[in-house]
């Protein structure tokens, strides 16, 4: 599968998803591909995490994504079940202004309750695109990444300081530097690389070329 030259559409639940999923893969391709980051909720009516916001946007600058390729939305965090249609509206929204070639989405082995809504809805509003799924440690179980994409060193190392700039989450264990090096290292053994970032394949929409 080839990234290079494609329209990526990168969708996360809340501040953090996107970069702890796909952060050395975006850092990889974002110079050569065209892409948006969209978070559907902000966080902010939870007291504790209104900093989160801020490192999201912090977090991306240092994965190289322009200010202007990353939205945050406003849906209410652990709620999102009750607004399955509007989410859904909102991804057809997406589908036909970004038109995009390839979806990435939380994996449907995730069992936060958000994660598992979005990405419900994102492959009813997607048909007929590649969507991909990405990993959250801390949610999934039962993940196995049976697509691997192989990333440098420097873009797991961009993937760190990017992570790095949530401080409101600097004692979870799942931001800890050693378990997500560990992670990548993983995948990459899989894929018989230095270090790989994985995903499962919710679909994949193969077209012919000549």
């Amino acid at each position: 599968m080839i990234f290079h030259g494609k329209k990526l559409l990168f969708l996360g639940a809340h501040p953090d998803d996107i970069e702890l999923g796909c952060g050395a893969l975006i850092h990889n391709i974002g110079p050569k591909s065209e892409m948006l980051c969209v978070t559907l909720s902000d966080n902010q009516k939870n007291p504790l995490l209104q900093n989160v916001l801020a490192e999201h946007h912090q977090s991306m600058a240092v994965l190289q994504v322009p200010p202007a390729s990353v939205v945050v939305k406003q849906f209410t965090t652990r709620l999102f079940h009750d607004a399955r249609q509007e989410i859904l509206e909102y991804f057809l929204t997406l589908r036909n202004e970004f038109k995009p070639d390839i979806i990435f989405v939380h994996s449907k082995q995730d069992i936060h309750q958000d994660h598992n809504t979005m990405t419900d809805e994102a492959l009813r509003a997607f048909r007929g695109i590649t969507v991909l799924g990405f990993d959250v440690v801390r949610s999934s179980y039962g993940f196995f990444p049976h697509f691997l994409v192989e990333v440098t060193e420097d873009d797991v190392n961009a993937k760190l300081q990017a992570l790095a700039q949530y401080k409101t989450y600097a004692d979870k264990y799942y931001f800890e530097s050693e378990l997500l090096r560990a992670t990548m290292v993983r995948h990459g053994a899989l894929a018989e690389r230095p270090y790989a970032e994985g995903f499962d394949i919710l679909r994949i929409v193969g077209r012919y070329s000549l």
